[in-house]
């Protein structure tokens, strides 16, 4: 009789490495190790080797690094949506892309589990579960975290060495990280204290400010229709323009944060995010909206941002609001066509030149020198009209104070007439 499959959302760390082991061992499935390469930087062949060699049936790497930017990120970026006003979202924007490629490799492999290494405390757990139940709700789902003896990262370390399992954590460097090509998030350890400054050491994709350059680097981003296509008038595709960004923040200490946020399960947690490209990219594209949408879109779209995030966030991807939402900021990204010029400078990234054949700035009306398409004394008409509602509530305040009725009368006079208040 064969024995029941189990596709494992595996990435070779601690976690997933005890857990493949434990499945075996205590449950006797056959465990196919699913890697996504979401753009981590690891080795791949040594991952899948070390899935084979720990008991997996099967290991398989799925190449999601383009589809990650093209459908999850770029989406994102166009939206504004950024967590709490600091998060850029990458874990939260990868689960939901590697929850439908676990989904499609266990229909694939005639599997009716899916596992995953999340902890019952962190996010990630109902990201992936309601991925899996919104793309095929037939899935079953086994947490460890949720039902296993284990109690913290020491204690797996422990039954990694029981059982000759090779890994790299150990309870002196016991961060739990995340990484893809848009970000690396830190977890655990000495961040457990807000109180403690996270350490220099941390760092894995940049430097500490103190430690960039002296000289400030320039680059320029082009963007077709919110999305980035070109760097310095190159074409580059996804992939290559991402990684590059990356690599232009990182020697220039861009995009660490070091946030306390709030958990969708409850609680707060504190978190050291590395986003190099990515921090450039939001300022770069929050610039050129800047240069076209009009205010009142603007504004909406501000509101909507916070909402997306929110929902990303939270795991709903793959919901109705979240489609209707994209829907309605691809339409505003149709004219976000142009260039912007960033300025990198030890761990800042701010625009410093715009254009756009579609921007709705005009010099002409907004020089402060002599122009001859508007007429300054068009504005005292706005503003007679612009404060009419407060001009009436200051009659009616007087009136209920007791102004004397010939000094009210006068100021109603002058208010019907369009003129001042001067006696």
């Amino acid at each position: 009789m064969s024995k029941e499959k189990v596709v494992l959302a595996y990435s070779g760390g601690l976690d997933t490495s005890v857990i493949l082991k434990w499945l075996i061992k205590e449950f006797d499935y056959e465990v196919i190790a699913a890697c996504c390469n979401a753009g981590q930087g690891e080795d791949f062949d040594a991952i899948e080797k070390k899935a084979i060699a720990t008991g997996a049936s099967k290991a398989v790497t799925i190449d999601i690094r383009e589809e990650f930017i093209t459908d999850y990120i770029y989406p994102t970026l166009k939206a504004g949506a950024i967590y709490e006003g600091d998060y850029l979202l990458g874990t939260s924007m990868a689960r939901p892309l590697m929850a439908q490629k676990l989904v499609e490799l266990a229909v694939d492999e005639g599997a009716f589990i899916i596992c995953h290494g999340c902890t019952g405390k962190g996010n990630d757990q109902v990201r992936f579960e309601t991925a899996i139940k919104a793309i095929n709700p037939a899935m079953q789902i086994i947490a460890p975290w949720r039902t296993w003896d284990f109690q913290s990262r020491e204690d797996l370390i422990e039954y990694a060495h029981q059982n000759n399992i090779p890994i790299e954590q150990t309870t002196e460097k016991i961060y739990s990280r995340d990484e893809n090509i848009w970000h690396i998030s830190h977890e655990g350890g000495e961040l457990e204290n807000p109180w403690n400054e996270h350490k220099k050491t941390i760092h894995v994709l940049s430097c500490e400010p103190e430690d960039a350059p002296d000289e400030p680097e320039y680059v320029t981003i082009s963007f077709e229709k919110g999305e980035p296509v070109a760097i310095d008038g190159e074409k580059l595709g996804p992939i290559e323009l991402l990684t590059r960004l990356n690599e232009m923040g990182s020697r220039n200490a861009v995009g660490t944060i070091d946030i306390i946020e709030n958990r969708l399960v409850g609680m707060k947690s504190r978190g050291v995010y590395e986003t190099p490209g990515g921090t450039i990219l939001y300022q770069a594209h929050r610039d050129l909206e800047k240069l076209i949408l009009d205010r009142d879109t603007m504004a909406y779209k501000a509101i909507v941002a916070q909402k997306f995030a929110e929902l990303c966030y939270d795991g709903l991807w793959f919901t109705p609001l979240r489609e209707a939402i994209s829907a309605f900021v691809d339409k505003t990204q149709e004219l976000m066509t142009g260039d912007v010029k960033m300025k990198l400078y030890k761990g800042t990234a701010w625009p410093v030149a715009s254009r756009s054949p579609y921007s709705l700035y005009n010099e002409e009306f907004a020089t402060f020198s002599a122009d001859e398409v508007y007429d300054q004394s068009d504005a005292e008409g706005f503003i007679n009209l612009w404060s009419l509602p407060l001009k009436i509530r200051a009659i009616q305040k007087q009136s209920l104070e007791g102004v004397p009725a010939a000094q009210k009368a006068k100021f109603d006079k002058k208010i019907i007439k369009g003129g001042d208040f001067k006696q």
